[in-house]
C-alpha cells in the first residue's frame, strides 16, 4: 500500500464528532465528487461519484450519521476493458436530497435554485477551525495525494476549477501553511514540497500515525545526510592534508638535492629531517616531535618557509 493510500485510509476513520464538522467534510467531498442528476419522472438525485473506495465509505458514512440517510450503493467497471471501478452513492428521495443540498448551502430555498455540484464550498460551513481541518480532511481523500516521505516531499491537491484551488489555498493559509498552485495540464494543482509543512498539515487533518512516520523518515534522512556531509568533509580534510604532506616532502628533498640541508637554519633543517622522517604525521604530531616542541603554528610557519625556499631554487 503506499503511503498516499495510508494515509486516507487512516482518514477513513476520522470524522468530527459535531454536526458541523461532517458537513464541512461532506461539502468538501461532494464539491470534487458530487453529482445532480434526473432520477427519472423529473426528479433530481444527487450522489457522489467516485474510482476511489475509501470516499464512498467515508461518505456513506457522513449522511448516515449527518442526516440519518442511508444512500443507494452501486458499482461498475469504468469500461469492459478496465480492472477499475466507479462507486456511486445516490440520493432519490426528494425530501433528503434536498435536505442535504440546503445544509451544504447548495440550494436556496426561497429561489427555488441549486449551485453546480462543483461549487466552492460556502464560507458559512467554515467559520470553525474544527470544520476547516475537516474540510482539509475531506479535500484530501477526494482529490489528495502525496509522494513517499522516503524518496521526497511532495503533497497535493488536484482540483478541477481555480475557485477550487484558491479556496484550498485560503483555508491552508488560515493554519499558517503557504501551499503554491500550478496549472498542471487543465487542473489546478495546490501543492506543499516543505517536509515541516506536510507534517503540520497531517496533523491539522487528523492523520497522527501517517504523522509520526513521516516524522521518522525524516529524522532518519536527516542523521543519514548529517552523517554523510560530516564523512565528505572528513574526507576532504584527509585528502588536503595528505596532498599538503607530500607537496612538503617533495619541496624538501629538492631543497636537499639543490641547496643540502647544511646550509639551511637550525629550524629550518631540524623540521625538514622531521618532515622526511615523518611524511604521514600531522602538524600537532610534528610538533610534539620537535625538540624543543614547538606550537602547530610554529610548524606549519617552518613548513611555508621551506616550501617558499624550494619555489625560488626552481625559479633560479
Amino acid at each position: 500500500m503506499s503511503f498516499s493510500k495510508q494515509v486516507k485510509e487512516e482518514l477513513l476513520s476520522t470524522t468530527g464528532s459535531a454536526r458541523h464538522c461532517q458537513l464541512a467534510e461532506l461539502a468538501a467531498i461532494f464539491q470534487f465528487c458530487g453529482f445532480i442528476a434526473d432520477a427519472g419522472n423529473g426528479r433530481p438525485a444527487i450522489g457522489i461519484s467516485t474510482e476511489n473506495k475509501t470516499i464512498s465509505i467515508k461518505c456513506f458514512t457522513l449522511l448516515k450519521k449527518t442526516f440519518n440517510i442511508y444512500a443507494s450503493v452501486s458499482v461498475r467497471r469504468h469500461n469492459l476493458k478496465s480492472q477499475n471501478f466507479i462507486y456511486v452513492l445516490r440520493i432519490e428521495d426528494l425530501k433528503k436530497a434536498k435536505e442535504v443540498l440546503m445544509a451544504l448551502k447548495l440550494y436556496d430555498d426561497v429561489k427555488g435554485s441549486c449551485e453546480p455540484p462543483d461549487s466552492v464550498a460556502n464560507s458559512v460551513l467554515l467559520k470553525n477551525a474544527c470544520c476547516k481541518r475537516a474540510y482539509l480532511r475531506g479535500a484530501y481523500l477526494a482529490v489528495g495525494s502525496m509522494s513517499n516521505p522516503e524518496k521526497g516531499y511532495h503533497f497535493e491537491f488536484v482540483c478541477g476549477k481555480e475557485e477550487q484551488a484558491e479556496k484550498l489555498l485560503e483555508v491552508l493559509r488560515d493554519f499558517s501553511i503557504e501551499a503554491k498552485e500550478v496549472l498542471r495540464k487543465k487542473y489546478y494543482v495546490v501543492y506543499l514540497k516543505d517536509g515541516e509543512a506536510i507534517v503540520d498539515l497531517l496533523n491539522i487533518m487528523g492523520a497522527h500515525v501517517a504523522l509520526m512516520e513521516l516524522e521518522n523518515t525524516r529524522i532518519v534522512k536527516e542523521m543519514r545526510n548529517s552523517i554523510n556531509r560530516r564523512v565528505n568533509c572528513e574526507a576532504a580534510n584527509i585528502t588536503k592534508t595528505v596532498n599538503a604532506a607530500v607537496k612538503q616532502v617533495e619541496d624538501i628533498l629538492y631543497i636537499q638535492k639543490r641547496l643540502g640541508f647544511e646550509k639551511l637554519p637550525d629550524n629550518l633543517k631540524q623540521m625538514a629531517q622531521l618532515r622526511l622522517e615523518h611524511p604521514d604525521a600531522t602538524l600537532k604530531e610534528l610538533s610534539e616531535l620537535s625538540d624543543p616542541p614547538v606550537g602547530k603554528s610554529g610548524v606549519n610557519h617552518r613548513l611555508r618557509k621551506l616550501s617558499e625556499l624550494a619555489e625560488r631554487l626552481k625559479v633560479n
